[in-house]
């Protein structure tokens, strides 16, 4: 008995040694491997983060697909073909808003301009062809809007464009070179541009935001968005040498857009907006600095008008605006393009510095034309 136990003991003190070494080299062996599968792990977690992130694309893209519009426009160029005129076709795109319970498309003036009603389609993305029963435009800020009727119309979630950053992603979707539903990503490369030299007779008033989303022939008019799904722009031109996206693309902000648009259906016009100051043309970076202002943003007030939105909201000679309507004011000519292109009827915050302390007052803008003797 006392053999049997002997011999069982040693095997059982064997199988434990062998335990004991298959463990040391298991661990052995996972400990040569950790670096690799840590690598390994490492990947597959910031892979999973750039996954999330690309699947909130595609939601957004689905999303709003049922709200872009593919555009073709059938119009005369020059004079009457007897007189050696020519037919082209335009290519562009746009986006379906709604305003009192109606709907429309909102777009460039520049793609359906000169063309006549029955020669514009608008191509949805179920694949109807629509014709505009009322088209308005813009010349001067190049919005166009269209009257549309049918079942089933998926209008586009809108944004808020004043609230948009430097550094915002956004996806640009459209139709360039006829090909419909094509989106781009990139990001708010700058805002305020202004003094761009587009088309053949140019744009008066400018704000333009600035994107590197690509942007091609046959995106104008169609919508610029935001992570969230929301329109926060209409895309209108781009800056090549080639005619083909160079990485700067340029879009109407919406607010300023849906402004123009809900005018001219409501009125059949645009009110261009009137503040009431006279403007200091010399005020720089010297004169900035002698206010105790950092640098030399904003624009100084040399005048206020009598009875003017300026004077009802207590603006004074010498006031430094800093800010109008949450957008901050480069110069003189910034402002008179971001007021041209406000709206109406509504209290707007404006940011002044005044004897070296920043305050903000509210005012309701009015109509220039209805203000302004001759």
């Amino acid at each position: 008995m006392n053999t049997r136990k002997s011999r069982i003991s040693l095997a059982v003190i064997a199988l434990s040694l062998l335990s004991v070494t298959l463990a040391e080299t298991v661990s052995a062996q996972e400990e040569a491997v950790s670096p690799r599968q840590q690598l390994r792990e490492d990947i597959l977690r910031e892979v999973a983060q750039l996954e999330a992130h690309g699947n909130l694309l595609k939601k957004v893209c689905r999303y709003v697909r049922p709200s872009v519009v593919h555009i073709e426009a059938r119009k005369k160029e020059g004079e009457s073909l007897a007189y050696g005129g020519n037919i082209v076709d335009e290519a562009g795109s746009g986006v379906i808003i709604r305003h009192h319970d109606k709907d429309y498309v909102l777009t460039n003036r520049h793609v359906i301009s000169q063309a006549a009603n029955q020669d514009i389609k608008i191509h949805l993305d179920d694949g109807r062809i629509l014709r505009p029963s009322q088209v308005w435009t813009d010349r001067e800020t190049d919005v166009a809007v269209m009257a549309i009727s049918a079942d089933r119309l998926t209008p586009g979630q809108v944004g808020d464009s004043s609230t948009v950053e430097i550094g915002e992603f956004v996806l640009a979707v459209g139709s360039p070179f006829g090909l419909s539903q094509s989106v781009t990503y990139g990001i708010i490369s700058a805002k305020g541009r202004r003094d761009l030299q587009l088309g053949r007779q140019g744009l008066k008033f400018q704000n333009f935001m600035q994107t590197d989303a690509a942007i091609n022939p046959g995106n104008s008019g169609g919508p610029l968005l935001n992570l969230r799904g929301e329109v926060i722009g209409i895309n209108t031109a781009i800056a090549s040498n080639s005619g083909g996206n160079d990485g700067i693309g340029f879009t109407i902000p919406i607010n300023s857009a849906l402004n123009i648009a809900r005018q001219m259906i409501d009125d059949g016009k645009v009110s261009r907006a009137f503040l009431g100051v006279v403007l200091d043309s010399q005020y720089d970076s010297k004169a900035a600095e002698k206010l105790g202002l950092p640098m030399a943003k904003g624009t100084r007030v040399n005048g206020v008008t009598p009875d003017s939105p300026a004077a009802a909201a207590g603006l004074l000679v010498g006031d430094v605006i800093i800010r109008f309507n949450n957008q901050e004011i480069e110069d003189d000519s910034h402002l008179v393009n971001v007021v041209s292109l406000s709206p109406l009827n509504i209290k707007l915050p404006v940011e002044l510095y005044r004897d070296g302390v920043l305050t903000v007052v509210k005012l309701e803008l009015a109509v220039r034309d209805a203000t302004l003797k001759p």
